[in-house]
């Protein structure tokens, strides 16, 4: 036992204040044998460089199997989406001036995704070979241990502290103790340096857990996880042991002894110079030479550096400025690619997550960092308003639109093609369908002089069919079986009604509005009567615009795509006369037959009410279930300026109608997207319901 653990506090006070530092670690001998510049500029004047993307990433990998094991020393089961969270966590608590900007990562954002994308890999590689581990394991003794001990190595006291964190302490199934030390890595360390390196590291963790609880350690673990993956499909977790027998156990005492004896002696002596290793390929030299000119000019109040070892640091001032030190030359870091994003394949239905943190989870897994700011509550839907952080392409969250729905155990899930603006701020929507748990019943209230209400949208705002005004005459209304497209027109005609127009025309060929005939509604069902109210119809707009009259009628045209297939075309619009031209010898009269006159087509007159009636007051209403391009063809959508989509089957169908997919994911049920020049974009609401 080091007799410094039998000190009181006034001799310890004593014994540290003839040392620039506190206390020692492996990490600290690590750097002073690598780089001393490196060295004196971290543990003496408390100077640390920035933090890669690398290190943080395996920083996030540890606090990751921290949670797990201390799960599992409690019988807690611990799934990939916890330790994510956990990662992920400790990634975005980094202030934003604690990023390492290089070359390969530019910006915070990218260093922040690149350090997603590996501790999320070291995750799910550490999950897929847990056997590595757990093989072996009868019992967790300690997770993350943080001790400081007086230690004797090589058989000698020394004379500072030692602070240590342990991984993981285990009992294996054979009775030994073992001590197990996790490393997230780019590439696997050679196996003919490991076996050099990680001697030293492990008795100095075995010597100080022995020192701390006095039970041996048997063993100790490096298991290196590496990241990226091997293209020969070998494991991507290796473990490597220091089986701690008496021989080994000298032999790594006398090798860690070695290099912590300098370090000692150097941090005793006020005067010695810490020189730059040139060869050191892991620390920026530019950054050190600046830290070297820093020392050079300015004061010790400049550096963050405990008032009891300010004299001690003061001693050193002269020969700092006095000493010649190696030229340092450009910036040399190490590059580290960047590996491809995969996505984890997640059973969020177990999980106590609100549906925000699992899109906001899911598009982090892609190194995407949101936050979902805004929810709002629809009938059928649901809308999230997304604020994307800096330096996110907002066309990269698309594509992960059926990640999203798998997330939330959706089919679909609508992405909105422009920003929504709320409270003044651009968002991105996400929308996401549910099952319909109340009724939006036709309400009275909503109508706002001639502009007939067709639904509310999620951010509970009524959508409307603006008969007032001129760029918004007629609309088109698509949908299948079951969308709410009948419901739409029922409850369009009794808005109509009550806003005083009691001019209406219904073209019912499928006869199912024979029952609002009267009271200022007109039905008409025969494609015959259909052809002819429609001319009439055109006569009427043309007497119209003759005398400068104008007055609002309503004409509602269902399912008009099969109307205007089944109406007359070609020849059959032709009148006829018959004329006796002659007689034949039988005395049988000779008749020609002439045409006198040609109708014009169904589709001709409709077009003709769609472009010229508008400015007489005429607006129209057309549905249909065939939402193809025959039908809805370029020149037909320019006449409707308002488009209704309810649910279609195909996202090509609703391309046809509104331009872009989306009413395929549809609930149905009046669950319908309008695309209007009252409205920015495509707007998702829910149709109310009348009978």
């Amino acid at each position: 036992m080091s007799i410094y653990r039998n000190y009181s506090p006034d001799q310890v006070e004593d014994l540290l204040s003839n040392y620039l530092i506190d206390s020692w670690s492996f990490s600290r001998i690590s750097t002073f044998s690598r780089n001393e510049k490196e060295f004196e500029m971290r543990y003496l004047y408390n100077v640390y460089s920035k933090s890669s993307a690398t290190s943080v990433a395996g920083q996030a990998y540890h606090k990751a199997l921290e949670l797990y094991f201390g799960k599992m020393a409690t019988g807690e089961a611990c799934d990939v989406i916890d330790m994510q969270l956990m990662a992920a966590d400790h990634i975005n608590s980094q202030p934003a001036d604690s990023w390492k900007i290089q070359k390969t990562r530019p910006t915070v954002q990218s260093c922040i995704d690149a350090a997603i994308d590996s501790s999320y890999k070291g995750i799910e590689n550490f999950l897929k070979q847990i056997e590595i581990y757990t093989d072996e394991i009868e019992k967790i003794l300690g997770v993350e241990l943080s001790l400081t001990e007086w230690l004797t190595v090589n058989g000698v006291d020394i004379p500072l502290p030692c602070n240590m964190k342990i991984d993981l302490v285990v009992l294996t199934k054979d009775g030994k103790r073992a001590i197990v030390d996790h490393k997230l890595r780019g590439a696997f360390t050679p196996e003919e340096e490991i076996n050099f390196t990680i001697g030293k590291q492990a008795i100095t963790y075995a010597l100080g857990y022995e020192a701390h609880f006095d039970e041996p350690i048997d063993e100790v673990w490096f298991v290196e996880n590496k990241i990226s993956k091997n293209k020969d499909g070998s494991p991507q977790l290796v473990k490597s042991k220091v089986i701690l027998d008496n021989g080994t156990r000298r032999l790594y005492e006398a090798m860690l002894y070695e290099p912590l004896k300098r370090m000692i002696e150097a941090v005793s002596d006020p005067d010695y110079v810490y020189v730059i290793n040139d060869n050191d390929s892991f620390t920026s030299k530019a950054e050190l030479y600046e830290f070297w000119a820093n020392t050079m000019i300015q004061e010790i109040e400049a550096f963050n550096i405990s008032e009891k070892k300010k004299p001690l640091m003061e001693k050193r001032r002269r020969k700092i400025r006095d000493s010649s030190l190696t030229t340092v030359t450009p910036n040399v870091v190490r590059n580290f690619k960047k590996y491809a994003e995969q996505f984890i394949p997640y059973d969020f239905t177990n999980k106590d997550m609100t549906t925000q943190e699992k899109i906001e989870h899911v598009l982090r897994s892609f190194g995407i960092v949101t936050q979902v700011q805004h929810t709002f509550e629809g009938y059928s839907s649901n809308t999230y308003l997304l604020e994307i952080g800096a330096g996110v392409a907002v066309a990269s969250i698309m594509k992960y639109r059926l990640d999203i729905a798998n997330a939330l155990n959706q089919p679909n899930v609508r992405i909105g093609k422009e920003l929504t603006v709320y409270n003044g701020r651009s968002y991105l929507s996400i929308e996401s369908g549910k099952k319909a748990t109340a009724t939006l019943m036709y309400d009275s209230t909503k109508l706002v002089g001639k502009k007939i209400p067709l639904g509310m949208d999620n951010l509970q705002q009524t959508i409307f069919w603006d008969l007032d005004n001129q760029s918004t005459p007629h609309m088109l209304v698509c949908g299948a079986t079951g969308s709410g497209k009948s419901v739409c027109i029922k409850s369009t005609i009794k808005y109509a009604l009550q806003s005083g127009i009691n001019d209406i025309y219904i073209f019912d060929p499928k006869y199912e509005f024979t029952s609002y005939a009267g009271n200022g509604i007109t039905v008409v069902n025969d494609i015959s009567d259909i052809e002819t109210q429609m001319g009439l119809l055109v006569l009427e707009m043309e007497e119209r615009v003759r005398y400068g009259s104008s007055r609002k009628t309503l004409v509602i045209f269902d399912e008009f795509a099969d109307a205007v297939a089944n109406s007359r075309k070609g020849s059959s619009l032709n009148n006829y006369s018959m004329e006796v031209i002659g007689y034949y010898k039988n005395g049988k009269a000779k008749i020609k037959r002439t045409v006198t006159s040609v109708d014009k087509s169904l589709e001709e007159n409709m077009r003709v009410l769609l472009q010229k009636g508008r400015s007489s007051g005429f607006r129209i209403l057309a549905a249909t279930q065939r939402a193809s391009v025959k039908v809805i063809t370029g020149d037909a959508k320019v006449n409707f300026p308002v488009q209704v989509c309810f649910r279609v089957p195909k996202d090509i169908d609703s391309i046809v109608v509104i331009d872009e997919p989306g009413a395929e994911s549809l609930n149905g049920r009046g669950d319908g997207l309008i695309k209007s020049p009252e409205y920015g974009q495509v707007v998702r609401f829910q149709g109310f319901y009348t009978e």
